[in-house]
This record gives structure tokens, sequence and C-alpha cells, in this order.
């Protein structure tokens, strides 16, 4: 059977009319949810509240095997009728916002503004929904549907806790495959996940007075040099590559030669090789800045060292367009009247996307905007919003074999 035919069959049945009927009688349940969670701070390294909340969500929620792992993931299981091959549908609990952010939420008609709101507190809210609208409908899957709430998706978070689901936790052997519900577009389907490697690179020096000591080695100089080799390496559009020198910081004085400088700079390559590639070279670069400023300069103090410290690993990876679960999502996002597209991002789904497992990134439904940002806002006008949740709910129950009646 085509993914459109499957689709097709799933919008059909009465038992999915049923589900889609429970979210839209529930909206405005679903969007208490995200108020709740939303006001629940949920900084980089600090979700704790947020996730003891969920927690008990999903217990409530008469789900199996509800727990919590070692790095602060929170899940349960809801069972279907196969041998335990498992379906995740994830959203991640982390926001960007540091402690002290106010996250109140402020509701203007249908939008609602506040910090985190759209990324990704919706989709936690969204995916709750859905697991109500099954249970109400009687709806049953071949294979059982993990719903997991996971750290550290954002920033220097770096997947931390999608890596440790994948790498270390229980049930990672029997992950068939794998969704984040990840921003409300649905028609911005994620197919391929972009890697990165950042890093934090800190050049000593003996320091010094800046006119008694002049003639001594600069730090400075030499950061300066390794950004202007950076900035010079090539970054392909295909596959898409991009450097960036980001943060930097150090020194003591205006009239001080710094005996210490620091910088942090992003890498990404929608492509592994390229990536590979391109953190090569900056890496000589950085050696190679010192070495320059240690040759052109007195070192009779000391000399420039360089310490590179790793500060972020996102691996690349893809889900191929003729992929199963690629082409029912985009079945379903079609069925719905959207018009689909695969993208390249950097989400959750780059962990298993990395490892082979079929990944992609899906949407919670409605509009937002201003992400990142203290003015994000969503838009939970009902009519959209359930559009929405139901491509993304059909497309689920797709990929997870939505039993016959």
């Amino acid at each position: 059977m085509t993914a459109a035919a499957t689709i097709a069959r799933i919008l059909a049945d009465p038992r999915f009319r049923d589900a889609v009927a429970t979210m839209e009688r529930e909206h405005d349940r679903t969007v208490a949810d995200i108020v709740a969670l939303t006001e629940i701070p949920s900084p980089p390294f600090a979700e704790e509240r947020r996730a003891a909340a969920y927690l008990e969500m999903l217990r409530g929620h008469g789900l199996e095997e509800v727990e919590q792992d070692a790095i602060g993931n929170v899940m349960g299981r809801r069972r279907g009728s196969g041998n335990g091959q498992t379906v995740v549908v994830a959203a991640h609990l982390d926001t960007v916002f540091p402690a002290g952010t106010d996250v109140r939420v402020r509701r203007e008609g249908t939008k609602l503004y506040a910090p985190g709101v759209g990324d990704d507190t919706r989709s936690l809210a969204v995916n709750l929904a859905f697991l109500r609208a099954m249970d109400a409908a009687g709806i049953r899957t071949r294979s059982d549907i993990l719903f997991l709430g996971d750290v550290g998706e954002e920033g220097l978070g770096d997947l931390r806790g999608v890596r440790h689901f994948f790498l270390k936790g229980r049930h990672r052997d029997k992950v068939e495959a794998f969704f984040t519900v990840d921003s409300p577009d649905v028609d911005r389907i994620v197919t391929g996940g972009i890697g990165s490697k950042r890093y934090r690179v800190t050049f000593r020096g003996p320091g010094g007075h800046s006119f008694a000591a002049f003639g001594l080695v600069n730090p400075a100089y030499a950061m300066a040099r390794a950004m202007l080799t950076l900035s010079a390496l090539a970054a392909p559009d295909a596959p898409q590559t991009t450097h960036c020198a980001s943060v930097m910081g150090g020194g003591t004085s205006v009239n001080a030669i710094p005996n210490e400088v620091w910088m942090e700079v992003d890498l990404r390559s929608q492509s592994a090789a390229e990536l590979a590639r391109l953190e090569a070279e900056f890496l000589a670069g950085v050696e190679a800045a010192a070495a320059a400023e240690n040759a052109a300069r007195s070192t009779r103090e000391g000399a420039v060292v360089a310490e590179i410290r790793p500060i972020g690993d996102r691996p690349a990876g893809h889900t191929a367009p003729d992929a199963g679960i690629v082409q029912l999502a985009t079945a379903a996002v079609a069925a719905h009247g959207f018009t689909p597209r695969h993208e390249y991002s950097s989400t959750d789904a780059n962990i298993p996307m990395s490892l082979g497992i079929p990944a992609v990134k899906i949407g919670s439904g409605g509009r937002g905007g201003r992400g990142h940002s203290l003015e994000e806002w969503i838009d939970v006008e009902p009519v959209e919003s359930l559009r929405g949740m139901s491509a993304s709910l059909a497309t689920i129950l797709a990929v997870a074999g939505m039993e016959e009646a």
C-alpha cells in the first residue's frame, strides 16, 4: 500500500475521526497544559521542575513504565499489540532562557506570548493531547509508542537527553522510528540533521605592560589570526556548510598585554565528511596562529599557547526521502492541505539519524514566531491548530501501525 493510501485509510477510519473530535473538544485543556508547563521555568541544565510536572502528567494519563532516567528524561509507554518494537514520540523539556527569566504567559486573543511557549512547550502539551485522543477513540497500534520528554536539546545542552537515551537508555535497542515534535510548523518536515562542532579556544601568554613590555607575544593577536583563518575557510553551499566566531572575551586592562583571551566558535554542515574537513582545518589554523605569533614577537617571558576545548558535538545525519517515515509524514501533511517541505535542521532527531534509525521532526500545529526571544508567541486558534495536530497524529499512527477496527 502506498503512503498516500495508508494515510487515506487512517483519515477515513471512524476511530481517527473520533480522535480528532476529542482533540477539538479538549482544545481548552491542551491550551491550559501549554500555559501550565510554560510557566514552570526550564532553563538550560535545570529542567528538574518541569520534568517532575511532566512525569506526573504522563503517569496521570495511564501510561506504563513511567520513569525518569539518569540524565533527567521522563517517559512512559503506550503498549501496542506487537512484540515491543517502539516508536518514540518526543518533545524537549528545556528552553534557551536562563534562570530568572519571566515565563508568565500573556494572552492576547488566540495568541500566547512567553519565552519558550512554542519551543518546545506546546509540543509537550500536544503529545498529551494525542495520547488522550487515541485512548478516547480506542485506537490501538502494532508498535508500542513511547512518549518522551527529553532534556538538553538547546544550545550547550548538546542533545544530551536524546544522546543518553540512544547510547545508554534501556529502551534503545527496540526503537524502530523516532519523532521529535518541535515547533508549530507542520509543513516543515525535518529529514536531515545538520551536524555541528563547537569549541572554546583559549590563548594564553605572559602578559605585561602595553608600553613597557611592548614586543612580547600577544595572545590577542594570535586569536585574531585564528579568527581570520577561520573566516577564509571554504564553506560550500552544497552540502550547506557554515562557520562562525561567535563569543569572545579576555584581557584585564586597556594598558596591558592580555595574558589570556578566548573565543567560542560554531562549525556546521549537512555533511559529516564536510564537517570533519572544516574541523580539521580550523584546528590546524589555531595551532598555526599560535606558532605565527610566537615567531613574530619575543617569547623571552614565555610563548603563546592555545588550549582547545570541545563544548558541543552534534552528529550530522539524514533520513532518506524514500524512507517510510518520510513518505508517510509527507502524505499526511499533504492530505491536510499543507505543502510539505523537506528540510535540514539541528534537532533531537540528529542522534537517531546518525545511528541509522528512521527519524524526522514534525510540527505541533498552529502558528508561531519570534522563537528564542522574550516575545516568543504561538497562535492557539482552534481550527488551524487542530488541522496541524491531526496531520501529525495521522503520521504517528501510520508509522506505529494503526490496527484495523
